[in-house]
């Protein structure tokens, strides 16, 4: 009789990562760690659970929905599993450093949310990123995107085309319209699934000038390599908050050009991902035959004010599982070569493991009575004796006796 056991089953959305796969991640784990330590970024480790009114601070409903939420048994108080890293450490700089100068710090770990976000529609991504505060200019966005298309390059990913925005062109627009936040939300929501039609529709019942509509509902259309150019016609007459923002993205643009001449460089004024914390500049890159960005990130300037101190900031993030996908393919990961040492309590093959390990050789020792012999191990070699002193030899020449 043949039971149903699914006891095996993972939640939907929720991965694991087996050998050795789960070798080959941490050594790129540690690779783009040291990258952004040799780039001046400190590593920080925020706890995996916050009281909830700390770990959403700042950032609007958003967060909110993809939060899981538990209640403490030791204060009663409601406790929140952490979505996303990024305002924890915004916390970390605003309240624990508390520095003047330019901050500048990474991480790396695991986040649960209610649903798939996007990364590959993963619900616990591995969440690497950095964040720089304390520096408003383009440089610092600047510094931030190479950064980021660093890590995608160590992580063995070829081709990336970029997409640039910037969330100031909304948001001077809805301010110079004197839209009320509902119906700023409203049109935000529609802009982001470029439903045209529904935007019109918006824009015609906000009892606004023709100008001004016409300025809102052409944010849909203005996307491409080219929409700068189109922007400043068709926003002629806008805020010089808009104004502002069009430069600041031009500038950017420019000097990844100057910095990264081959780069595809995409850009979306209606795209707004990050809407309810990012203030500036916001950033996606893609790979191609891959639906859905690898990395993202932007300039957050407000959400460090609740913590007692809103600094400057940009940066990004991007699930280490996924670029590891990305850059690997289905292309298989090599295991790391090992030797086979025969079940022998003798202290000149101990010593001679341990001086094998210490070089850096993988060495496994068989264990008495068990089954499979040194090839079933994943041993291509084995250690044997030869007068007093124990040699490597190829698994196939032993024999398989050693065991």
């Amino acid at each position: 009789m043949i039971m149903d056991n699914q006891h095996w089953l993972l939640p939907e959305g929720i991965n694991e990562v087996l050998p050795p796969n789960a070798r080959a991640l941490e050594n790129l784990r540690r690779e783009l760690l040291d990258l952004y330590d040799s780039w001046g970024y400190e590593l920080v480790f925020p706890p995996f659970i916050e009281y909830l009114e700390s770990l959403l601070t700042g950032t609007g409903g958003d967060l909110d929905l993809q939060t899981f939420k538990l209640t403490d048994q030791i204060t009663g108080r409601t406790l929140g599993i952490r979505p996303d890293i990024t305002p924890q450490v915004a916390r970390i700089d605003a309240h624990q450093l508390r520095r003047e100068s330019p901050t500048r710090l990474c991480y790396l770990g695991t986040v649960l949310t209610t649903r798939g976000d996007g990364f590959a529609g993963s619900r616990s991504p591995l969440q690497i990123g950095a964040e720089l505060y304390g520096h408003s200019g383009v440089e610092s966005d600047l510094e931030v995107v190479c950064l980021m298309l660093e890590t995608l390059k160590r992580t063995g990913i070829q081709e990336i085309y970029l997409d640039l925005g910037h969330v100031g062109i909304f948001r001077g627009l809805t301010r110079q319209a004197g839209l009320k936040k509902p119906q700023e939300l409203a049109l935000f929501e529609a802009l982001q699934r470029k439903a045209i039609p529904e935007i019109r529709q918006l824009v015609d019942g906000f009892d606004l000038s023709t100008e001004m509509g016409d300025m809102l509902t052409v944010l849909a259309e203005l996307s491409g390599d080219d929409c700068l150019v189109q922007a400043r016609q068709r926003l002629a007459n806008a805020s010089g908050e808009v104004m502002q923002s069009l430069d600041e993205l031009e500038q950017l643009a420019a000097r990844l050009a100057a910095r990264r001449p081959d780069l595809p460089i995409h850009f979306d004024l209606g795209e707004l991902r990050g809407y309810h914390y990012h203030t500036g500049v916001v950033f996606a890159a893609f790979v191609p035959g891959l639906g859905q960005e690898v990395a993202r990130g932007g300039r957050y300037d407000e959400i460090g004010k609740v913590f007692g101190r809103a600094r400057p900031a940009s940066g990004f993030s991007a699930d280490l599982n996924l670029l590891f996908r990305s850059g690997h393919g289905d292309s298989a990961v090599t295991p790391v070569e090992a030797i086979f040492a025969p079940a022998v309590d003798e202290q000149s093959l101990i010593a001679r493991v341990e001086q094998l390990r210490a070089e850096g050789r993988r060495v496994i020792f068989a264990l008495p009575g068990q089954s499979g012999d040194a090839r079933a191990m994943g041993c291509r070699q084995v250690l044997v004796k030869q007068g007093e002193d124990w040699v490597i030899e190829a698994s196939e020449a032993a024999g398989h006796s050693e065991s």
